[in-house]
């Protein structure tokens, strides 16, 4: 992404992009497994990105050690977190998934203060949890059917299934996100390395499924063809280039904030489309996600120094 593209922008970009896309997943579904699926984006999305960064002049050939941070991040990012997502939402409500995936931002946190040193400022928490409270209670008839759902025997076996790939999808997005911070601290080009994660997370993701189900499948309805499309190019390339280009600059803990606003721009969406029903929980989910949006991404110290000037003049 272009340097002077500034932080709000390129917050903007990550959040109505992949606000869009769990509507366009939802074309995914059929005939095509969801692990080749998450395959076949990915594998699009690294060979037009690699093609973007060679046209760009960017560097193309890594050191051994540097595409080992690479493929790790790949895995984990472009990969195994995306199948977990697939298979949880065979079992849970995608409103449930997004619960369970803004978990992410306290994995960022917590994983920013062990392996970077990072302070867990008071901030940041007030933020998450804000944050966190707003897709709670935008969800919250969803999270209270399940509590009766898991009260039968018949269906609680499937949905704690779908709790734990949500759950195991969160936490390996945020490993990724690590590994992506430690490539950018090791100064390795960000687009270039975007796009070799995507095609080995891809390609480790397309063994697994052939190995899982021992044949390889493609949908030709242009409705998979036109949504694998923008899930590759939007969702994938874009998205993430303008995501992990903010996540350098501020760090993972404030960029994960994304994974609450996400879910909200999805509740607009599936409103819009899908006839979703709006209630009162729903108003003061998006007023809190708004505060606690507001409040992570103010800039303190700016502030303080803005209040101070108007001091001065005043006492001038």
């Amino acid at each position: 992404m272009p340097k002077s593209l500034p932080n709000s922008l390129l917050y903007a970009v990550a959040t109505l992009i992949w606000g869009s896309t769990w509507l366009a997943i939802t074309f995914q579904y059929g005939i095509v497994p969801p692990s080749a699926s998450v395959a076949y984006r990915f594998l699009l999305a690294g060979l037009v990105l690699l093609v973007w960064s060679a046209l760009r002049g960017d560097r193309l050939r890594f050191a051994a050690r540097e595409l080992g941070s690479v493929a790790l991040q790949g895995v984990l990012l472009f990969g195994a977190s995306y199948v977990f997502v697939y298979e949880a939402e065979r079992h849970i409500a995608s409103g449930l998934m997004a619960v369970l995936n803004s978990g992410m931002l306290f994995f960022n946190l917590v994983g920013m203060r062990l392996a970077f040193g990072q302070a867990l400022t008071r901030q940041s928490l007030i933020g998450a949890l804000l944050g966190l409270l707003g897709i709670v209670l935008v969800f919250w008839p969803e999270i209270t059917a399940m509590s009766t759902t898991l009260s039968t025997a018949t269906h609680s076996a499937s949905n704690w299934t779908g709790i734990v790939c949500g759950a195991t999808a969160a936490l390996l997005a945020s490993l990724g996100n690590l590994i992506a911070q430690h490539n950018r601290n090791a100064n390795i080009p960000l687009l270039p390395g975007i796009a070799y994660g995507m095609l080995i997370g891809g390609a480790a993701t397309l063994a697994f499924s052939f190995l899982r189900d021992g044949t390889l499948v493609f949908d030709m309805r242009p409705a998979y063809i036109a949504s694998l499309l923008y899930l590759a190019v939007f969702g994938s390339v874009l998205a993430f280039a303008a995501y992990l280009t903010l996540m350098g600059r501020i760090g993972a803990g404030r960029a994960g904030y994304i994974a609450v606003a996400v879910p909200i721009l999805a509740l607009l969406l599936s409103a819009l489309f899908e006839g979703y029903a709006w209630r009162a929980w729903t108003v003061a989910g998006i007023v809190s996600a708004v505060m606690g949006n507001v409040v992570m991404l103010l800039d303190v110290k700016r502030i303080n120094a803005w209040l101070a000037h108007l001091r001065w003049n005043k006492a001038v």
